[in-house]
């Protein structure tokens, strides 16, 4: 049996980390958009004599210590009197590491893509499986309830699926570009010296979004989180700058990724890929908001078994 899940990309705007050792309790503030670009799992299951559960990324086997947080939420789900192979194939539109929500799409994908093939989990319930592991494996702390929410969204009270609290903002016709440009370890920023300026910016740019929750002052109020923070710098400012001179709304970082995003409309199209061309930025996509839940079902077509 094969099961498709598709779980939104998932950029946050600016962020308020809120560590918990109870993992129900932890996870951030902030703001952040969820996109139809994202992370696409299958999960094969087949009877057999032995329990085996596998992990691919883009088509290559991974082992553990590379997807520990996958091979955890799998371990949990998949019951453990189950006799047979659990092989998970993970595609990623944007690459690991550069912010794009990789590591909680992949957790939540996972989890839903096994607990509808087991029946043996709630949507729920799978979410805050996924939650747990991102948690305690340090790759982050919002992207699973943001992604499970979809749209535009303000995290306004920290904590799992269940437990946090996430309202969405209203907009229309903006489309969302998407720039990335390199990697940026989460878990070095989280656990560096940064964390309470990090904390203080954050929490004042969340009171004046939900002063005047819309996207126009998020994208003001994720710029100035960025520059304040030191985390958009050198090169990456510089990109941003020069996006900013053809675009009505300012251009801010992806939190935590060395890449750029904007809220455009259909006519600025054409000058910021203008704009990147004359940087000699190839790689960018121009995405549409995804607003709804992730999707999970029954998968009819084939995946090579070749490389597991």
């Amino acid at each position: 049996m094969l099961v498709r899940a598709f779980v939104p990309s998932h950029i946050t705007a600016f962020f308020v980390p809120r560590f918990n050792e109870n993992y129900l309790l932890a996870g951030s503030l902030g703001a952040g958009v969820n996109l139809n670009r994202g992370i696409t799992i299958i999960a094969g299951i087949e009877e057999g004599v032995e329990r085996q559960v596998r992990v691919a990324f883009n088509g290559k086997p991974v082992k553990r210590k590379s997807a520990v947080i996958s091979y955890s939420v799998a371990e949990e789900i998949v019951p453990r009197d189950f006799p047979g192979e659990v092989e998970i194939w993970e595609y990623f539109d944007f690459p690991n590491g550069y912010g794009f929500g990789n590591s909680g799409g992949g957790a939540l994908g996972t989890a839903l893509a096994l607990s509808y093939a087991f029946k043996n989990k709630t949507m729920l319930q799978a979410a805050q499986i996924a939650h747990k592991h991102e948690v305690l494996n340090r790759g982050g702390l919002g992207d699973v309830i943001a992604q499970l929410t979809g749209g535009v969204e303000i995290r306004i009270k920290e904590g799992a699926p269940g437990v946090g609290v996430v309202d969405n903002i209203f907009f229309e016709d903006y489309k969302v570009l998407a720039v990335p440009l390199g990697r940026l370890s989460t878990r070095e920023v989280l656990e560096g010296d940064m964390i309470k300026l990090i904390e203080r910016e954050g929490m004042k740019a969340l009171e004046k979004l939900l002063m005047a929750p819309n996207v126009e002052n998020m994208m003001r109020l994720s710029r100035e989180f960025a520059e304040n923070t030191g985390l958009l710098e050198g090169e990456l400012l510089e990109i941003a700058r020069e996006l900013d001179k053809v675009l009505k709304l300012p251009s801010s970082m992806v939190m935590l990724g060395k890449s750029l995003f904007a809220f455009l409309r259909g006519n600025e199209i054409p000058k910021a890929q203008e704009t990147l061309d004359e940087l000699s930025i190839e790689r960018y996509e121009i995405c549409e908001v995804w607003k709804g839940k992730p999707e999970v079902g029954r998968w009819f077509g084939s995946v090579s078994k070749s490389y597991l």
